[in-house]
């Protein structure tokens, strides 16, 4: 089941966070950003287990994806997809007309997803991730 996120969620979700990123969120970040209007962020939970979850920061007609997330034990097995493809879907429900994101240039599997997705590369942000130092693709994807 994929569902908006709730504050009771963010326990886990920056448990998640942890796991899955070297600088993750903290709590009080995720809490921020859930109360920030035109910002959503879904978690997707199987049998009352949140498994992973994302979330985009909306402005006017654009939004851009946060982080994308899913339990370490738990990936390639679509989740990561059918999040995204939730998110978007809600994007395009609230008007939303331009998605972008950010992503490791090494981080092929979720290149590849995104561009499955419909996403395309728009260029490079220097530097942008640290721990470890790295580039970022900057992609971005239009709405219907």
């Amino acid at each position: 089941m994929i569902r908006r996120m709730s504050k009771d969620d963010l326990e886990v979700v920056s448990e998640i966070e942890k796991m899955c990123f070297t600088m993750p969120w903290s709590r009080d970040g995720f809490e921020a950003a859930l109360a920030m209007p035109g910002n959503v962020f879904i978690v997707y939970e199987k049998n009352g287990v949140i498994l992973g979850y994302c979330g985009y920061y909306g402005v006017l007609d654009e939004a851009e994806i946060t982080n994308v997330a899913v339990h370490p034990d738990m990936r390639n097995r679509g989740i990561g997809r059918d999040m995204v493809s939730a998110l978007l879907s809600k994007a395009n429900k609230a008007g939303i007309k331009r998605v972008l994101l950010e992503v490791r240039e090494s981080n092929d599997p979720a290149i590849h997803l995104y561009e499955e997705l419909g996403f395309k590369k728009l260029g490079i942000r220097k530097d942008f991730y640290e721990q470890p130092r790295e580039n970022a693709y900057i992609m971005e994807m239009y709405l219907d």
